[in-house]
């Protein structure tokens, strides 16, 4: 049955966080990958949030990914829908025009750890585990995991993780740029959202543009990005938080952002 409250969402100091609540593994689902696109979209539309975590409810679950009982009978209407809601939702979170962190507090495995590979920050908890094991059931990973685990670790340890089916631990995560930082067991949200905090201290149009900046790093040639980044340096002067940060700083004070 769907769980309507598969996402949760609270919002704190320019911070929404979100928590995937799918006991016991957490795991995804038509409507919850709908829900995160809706969600995602009406975040966008709400200028008064900078950052969105994302985390697992409970102590043991980041999230499983997708519930595999969906592909037990081989329907491809049902894999046809859920690799089109999967790519829908994970490629908004990745669009999301702030800074998206999440804070892996348990296994990540599959869909679970694709959301969190769609994000910009990582932080796992010390006992937490990520792996891609769609290989080991007949599948794939098909929600940028694939593209987004080689952009981040490089071709070969991506060909180990998803052909060779290892699990890789949160301490060996940080030595080959899986996650950017490990925390204590407990504190990955915490810390998480120690580091969405501090997004509150740049102009919002700014973050935004940047983000735009270094995602396109990923498909568009070097020429293309100088171009595109001094088209958005001068668009960055039709905002107020441009001449808000400038005046800010030659007045010794903090600026009041408006993210317009």
């Amino acid at each position: 049955m769907p769980n309507d409250n598969a996402l949760l969402l609270e919002i704190d100091n320019h911070v929404a966080v979100v928590t995937m609540n799918n006991p016991p593994a957490n795991t995804w689902t038509v409507e919850s990958l709908k829900q995160l696109n809706t969600l995602v979209e009406n975040l966008n539309s709400n200028k008064d949030v900078y950052a969105l975590v994302i985390t697992g409810q409970g102590e043991k679950f980041f999230s499983a990914g997708a519930d595999l009982n969906l592909f037990a009978d081989g329907e491809k209407s049902v894999a046809v829908t859920m690799a089109q809601s999967f790519s829908r939702a994970f490629e908004a979170l990745s669009a999301f025009r702030g800074v998206s962190i999440a804070a892996i507090n348990g296994y990540a495995m599959g869909g679970g750890l694709e959301v969190a590979l769609a994000c910009d920050i990582r932080v796992a908890e010390t006992h937490a585990e990520m792996a891609l094991p769609e290989a080991k059931v007949g599948l794939l990973p098909c929600a940028g995991g694939t593209q987004n685990l080689a952009w981040l670790v490089g071709e070969g340890w991506a060909k180990r993780i998803i052909l060779c089916g290892e699990r890789v631990s949160a301490s060996q995560g940080l030595e080959i740029g899986l996650v950017e930082e490990v925390a204590e067991t407990g504190k990955g949200l915490d810390r998480a959202m120690q580091i969405a905090g501090s997004v509150a201290n740049q102009s919002p149009s700014s973050v935004a543009a940047c983000k735009q900046l270094i995602q396109n790093c990923r498909g568009d040639p070097l020429k293309h990005g100088l171009l595109k980044e001094r088209e958005l340096f001068v668009q960055l002067f039709d905002t107020e938080d441009q001449t808000e940060g400038v005046r800010a700083f030659l007045e010794k004070r903090r600026p009041e952002w408006k993210n317009q």
